[in-house]
C-alpha cells in the first residue's frame, strides 16, 4: 500500500508564546521562490498528460473551486484563525486560480498563505496572554462545552468570537492535563514549553513550506496519491521510508496537532513490541529508559521523526493516545528498541492451530504473509534460491501438507501490498491456470495477468484472513480466490486502494502520480471499496477514518468487462448457513462477546462531537468510563474463569502482542472447518 506520509505545516496549530515578534505587522510577507515558477508549470504538464484521470478533470473554473476549498481546509480544516471576512475576500479566487497555475501566477496563494499566518499569530497572542495570567485564573466549574471538530461549523464573524473558542480550547488542554494527574505547576511549566517550542517551529516557516501546501491543494485534487514533493521533503520522505524498516517501523502523518500512526509495519521494531496500533496519536518523545519526555504536540512532522528515529538497539519512548481505546484522551507511554527489520522477520511464517469441532479434532495451517516480497537482485543475478513470497509459501505448504493439516488459512492482516509479480504467482499456487488480475493504464488499455502455469501447489480447502489494514496486493489476491470460488474470505472490509503510482522528477523536487488502475477478474475494481469479507468478524479500525473510502478525492470504484475464467466450487448459497453457524457460536464465545461491546462502547464515544469543561463533569465521566471497561473485561473473565481485576490499570501491565484479538483468528479457522464439513451429517443435525 502506497501510504503518502504528509507533512502540511502548522494545521490547526495550538497555543505559542509570541516571545521575538515585536507586532503583528512586522512579520515577514512570504513570497515565491524564483524555482517556483517553472516547477509549477511542470506539475500542471504531467497532470494533464499523464495522470490516469486526466481526461476526466480539466484544469478549469470546477477545479479552481475545488482546489481553494482544499487550500483553505489544509490550512485551516477546524475553521479556527480565519474570520469569515478573510474568506469574503478570498472568494474574488474561486474561478481564478485555474488561469493562475496556467501561468504560473503564484500571489493568490502566498496571499491567503500570508493571512493564515498573521491570524495563526493573533490567535496565539491571545492564547498565549490568557496562559500568562495563571492557570489558577480560569473558572472549571461553569457549565461549558468544547466541539472536538469544527470542519463543518461556520466561520467566526469576528476575532472576539475566536476569543472565545481557544479560551476554551486552553481549558480543555488543561483538563486534559489534570486528568493525567498531572500537578497544577507541572501543567503551566509543560504548557509553556509547548508553545515555546512551536514558536521555534513557526519562525522557521518558508516559501516553501507555503507552496508545497497550496501545490498539493491541486495535485490531491485528482487524487489522495498524488503528491508534491520539495527536494527537502523529498529527503525526508525518503528518510520515513527508511524509518520504517530501520527505526522502529511505523507510518506518520500529520492529523491537527499531533502525529499519527497510520500504519505499523510487519515484523518491526513497533509491530514486535504490540504496544503500537494504526491510528493511535504520539503527544511526547522521551530518549532511552528514563529520558525526559519531549512535548510534541504542534510539531512539524520531520521533527516529529528526527526524535523518534535513532540508532540501532537503543530505546525510545513514546507517550500516545491509543487511537482504538474507549477513553481517547488517556495517555500511555510506552517503550520501543529500535532496530533494522531484516528479510527474514517479514517473510511468510506457518504455524499449526488445533480445533475441536462437532465432536471430531482437526488441525489447520497459518500461513501470515506481511507482505509480498521478492529480492530482486538475487533474481536478476539467476541465483537458484532467491527468496520471494511465492516460494516461500510453497514450501510452507509442502510442511502443512506433511503435517496432514485439514485446511489452510492464508492471513493477511496489516499485509499493506508489495510486488505484483509475486500476487500473481502466490495466486497461481491454488490454481490450475488462469487470469490473476487486470490493471488499466492510463490509455484506458486493460492488461490482463495470468497464471500459466497449470501445476497446482495445494487444492485442498482454504480461507484468507484479511482486515482493514490489508491493501493493494493482498486485495488482488483476496480478491482473486472469492471471484474463484478457491476459498472462504473472512474478515472485515479491506484498505481499497486499487491504484498504482509512479515517482516522477520535477525541476525541483518531485511528485508521485497515479496512473493505473487494478480490477479484479470479475471485472470489479478493488479501488475504494477494497474486497468484502464472505464472513465479516469484528474490526477494531473505524472505516470512516482508515482506508480509501475515509480519504478526499479517492479514485471510484467502477467495473470493467470480467476476464474469461472457471471458478471452482461455488459455495455462495452456503454462506447464509455459514453465518448463522458462525452467529450462533460467537454467542457463547467471552472473548467475542468482550470484543463486540468494546467496539460498541468505543463507537459510541467516537460519535461525540461535544465534550464538557466542567473539571467536576470530566472526572465523573472519566469514573464513569473507566466503570464501564472494567465491568466488561471481569465479565469476560468470569465466563472464562479467570481471577477479576479491581482497576483498568491492571490490564495495561499485561503484555498484548497480538495484532488483533486471538479469538479473531479462531473464529477463522471453526469457519473453515464448517465449509469442510457443511454437506456431513453432522452438520446437518446441528
Amino acid at each position: 500500500m502506497n501510504f503518502i506520509t504528509r507533512s502540511f505545516v502548522f494545521i490547526s496549530v495550538f497555543s505559542i508564546s509570541l516571545t521575538g515578534y515585536a507586532s503583528i505587522d512586522n512579520v515577514p510577507q512570504l513570497s515565491p521562490m524564483s524555482e517556483h515558477s517553472k516547477t509549477t508549470a511542470e506539475i500542471v504538464s504531467r497532470l494533464r498528460h499523464q495522470h490516469y484521470q486526466r481526461t476526466s478533470i480539466f484544469l478549469d473554473n470546477n477545479l479552481s473551486s475545488m482546489v481553494l476549498d482544499r487550500y483553505l481546509k489544509d490550512l485551516d480544516g477546524d475553521r479556527s484563525y480565519f474570520i469569515a471576512a478573510d474568506i469574503e475576500e478570498f472568494e474574488q479566487y474561486r474561478l481564478l486560480l485555474d488561469d493562475a497555475f496556467k501561468t504560473g501566477n503564484l500571489k493568490p496563494a502566498f496571499e491567503i498563505f500570508n493571512r493564515y499566518h498573521q491570524r495563526l499569530l493573533q490567535r496565539l497572542e491571545y492564547l498565549t496572554s490568557e496562559l500568562d495570567k495563571g492557570i489558577d485564573k480560569l473558572n472549571f466549574d461553569l457549565d461549558e462545552t468544547i466541539q472536538l471538530k469544527r470542519e463543518d461549523g461556520p466561520w467566526a464573524k469576528s476575532t472576539s468570537e475566536l476569543d472565545i473558542l481557544w479560551k476554551k480550547r486552553l481549558k480543555n488542554d488543561v483538563i486534559n492535563l489534570m486528568l493525567a494527574d498531572k500537578e497544577k505547576d507541572k501543567i503551566q511549566e509543560t504548557l509553556s514549553k509547548r508553545y515555546t517550542t512551536q514558536l521555534k517551529k513557526i519562525q522557521q516557516t518558508n516559501s516553501e513550506d507555503a507552496y508545497r501546501i497550496y501545490m498539493n491543494a491541486l495535485t490531491l485534487s485528482y487524487d489522495p496519491h498524488t503528491q508534491y514533493f520539495s527536494p527537502r521533503a523529498t529527503e525526508n520522505f525518503n528518510i520515513r521510508m527508511k524509518l520504517s524498516l530501520e527505526g522502529i517501523g511505523a507510518m506518520l502523518q500529520s492529523e491537527d496537532d499531533y502525529t499519527k500512526v497510520t500504519r505499523v509495519i510487519p515484523a518491526g521494531p513497533a509491530d514486535k513490541s504490540g504496544q503500537l496500533k494504526a491510528n493511535d496519536k504520539i503527544s511526547g518523545v522521551g530518549q532511552d529508559k528514563d529520558g525526559e519526555i519531549v512535548d510534541v504536540v504542534g510539531w512539524r512532522l520531520d521533527d516529529v521523526v528526527d526524535l523518534i528515529r535513532g540508532p540501532k538497539d537503543t530505546v525510545v519512548r513514546l507517550e500516545i493516545l491509543p487511537g482504538n481505546a474507549a477513553d481517547s484522551q488517556k495517555r500511555q507511554i510506552i517503550s520501543i528498541t529500535r532496530d533494522t527489520v531484516k528479510l527474514e522477520e517479514q517473510a511468510a511464517s506457518k504455524k499449526v492451530i488445533e480445533l475441536s469441532n462437532y465432536g471430531e479434532h482437526y488441525k489447520l495451517g497459518v500461513i501470515e504473509i506481511p507482505k509480498f516480497y521478492i529480492d530482486f537482485d538475487a533474481a536478476a543475478r539467476g541465483e537458484p534460491d532467491y527468496r520471494s513470497t511465492t516460494r516461500d509459501v510453497h514450501k510452507l505448504l509442502d510442511e502443512l501438507k506433511a503435517e496432514k493439516v485439514n485446511g489452510v488459512i492464508i492471513d493477511l492482516r496489516n499485509n499493506g501490498g508489495g510486488s505484483l509479480r509475486e500476487v500473481n504467482e502466490l495466486i497461481g499456487l491454488f490454481i490450475e491456470k488462469g487470469p490473476t488480475v487486470q490493471v488499466k493504464s492510463l490509455s484506458g488499455r486493460v492488461y490482463i495477468n495470468e497464471d500459466e502455469d497449470e501445476s497446482i501447489s495445494y487444492d485442498g480447502p482454504m480461507a484468507v484472513l484479511v482486515n482493514r489494514l490489508s491493501a493493494s496486493a493482498s486485495e488482488i489476491f483476496a480478491g482473486a480466490i472469492q471471484d474463484y470460488r478457491r476459498g472462504i474470505v473472512i474478515g472485515s472490509q479491506t484498505y481499497g486502494k486499487g491504484t498504482v503510482q509512479a515517482m516522477m522528477p520535477l525541476h525541483y523536487g518531485q511528485i508521485t502520480l497515479t496512473q493505473q488502475k487494478f480490477y479484479r477478474i470479475s471485472g470489479n475494481s478493488t479501488q475504494n471499496r477494497g474486497v468484502i469479507p464472505d464472513i465479516s468478524l469484528p474490526s477494531i479500525y473505524d472505516i470512516a477514518e482508515i482506508g480509501e473510502s475515509s480519504l478526499d478525492g479517492a479514485l471510484p470504484w467502477d467495473q470493467i468487462r470480467a476476464a474469461h475464467y472457471q471458478a471452482y466450487n461455488d459455495f455462495s448459497a452456503q454462506i447464509p448457513r455459514l453465518t448463522s453457524l458462525h452467529e450462533q457460536r460467537i454467542k457463547k464465545d467471552p472473548d467475542f462477546n468482550h470484543l463486540i461491546k468494546t467496539n460498541k462502547l468505543i463507537n459510541e464515544r467516537r460519535k461525540t462531537n461535544e465534550i464538557s469543561l466542567n473539571l467536576k463533569t470530566r472526572k465523573t465521566e472519566k469514573q464513569q468510563l473507566e466503570d464501564q471497561q472494567l465491568q466488561l473485561e471481569n465479565e469476560r473473565r468470569r465466563a472464562k474463569k479467570m481471577a477479576p481485576i479491581k482497576t483498568i490499570d491492571e490490564l495495561d501491565k499485561e503484555e498484548n502482542k497480538d495484532h488483533e484479538p486471538t479469538p479473531l483468528l479462531t473464529e477463522a479457522g471453526y469457519i473453515l472447518l464448517d465449509l469442510i464439513n457443511l454437506e456431513q451429517p453432522q452438520i446437518a443435525k446441528q
